[in-house]
C-alpha cells in the first residue's frame, strides 16, 4: 500500500526570493560575526589590514572624517585587499551587529560603524 495521491502532486520546494547585494552582504556579514571572523571599527580594522588576515574591507562612504577613509583605502591598495562601499554608517553598523535587537526583531540603539574587515567567511554559501 503507498501513500501517495492519485494526482501525482508533490509539495513546492521552498523558493528564496533573490537577493540583491545589500542582502548578500548581511548574510555574509552575519555568518563571519557567528565565526568570530569580522573585525569592526577603526582600530580592528586596521589591525587586520596590516596583518593581512582581511579578505574582504566594507567602509562606509557617508564617513566623516577623510584621514580615515584615506588609512583604509591605502592599506587596502598596499596589501591588494579589496574594498567595497556601502552608503551609510547605520546600516552597516546594524549589518554588523552593534545593535539592540527588541522582541518584536527590529533594530534599536544602533551604533554607526565606519568600517569592517572579513577575516573569516565562516561557511561555504551561494
Amino acid at each position: 500500500m503507498a501513500d501517495t495521491d492519485g494526482d501525482g502532486a508533490t509539495a513546492p520546494a521552498q523558493e528564496q526570493a533573490p537577493v540583491g547585494i545589500e542582502g548578500a552582504i548581511q548574510q555574509v556579514l552575519k555568518v563571519s560575526l557567528v565565526h568570530d571572523g569580522l573585525a569592526r571599527g577603526l582600530r580592528e580594522a586596521v589591525k587586520a589590514l596590516d596583518k593581512r588576515q582581511a579578505r574582504l574591507c566594507i567602509l562606509a562612504s557617508n564617513c566623516n572624517e577623510a584621514g580615515y577613509t584615506r588609512l583604509v583605502e591605502a592599506l587596502c591598495k598596499e596589501h591588494s585587499i579589496p574594498i567595497l562601499n556601502v552608503e551609510d554608517q547605520m546600516k552597516l553598523g546594524e549589518w554588523v551587529g552593534l545593535c539592540k535587537i527588541d522582541k518584536t526583531g527590529t533594530a534599536r540603539k544602533v551604533v554607526k560603524c565606519s568600517c569592517c574587515v572579513i577575516k573569516d567567511i565562516g561557511e561555504e554559501s551561494e
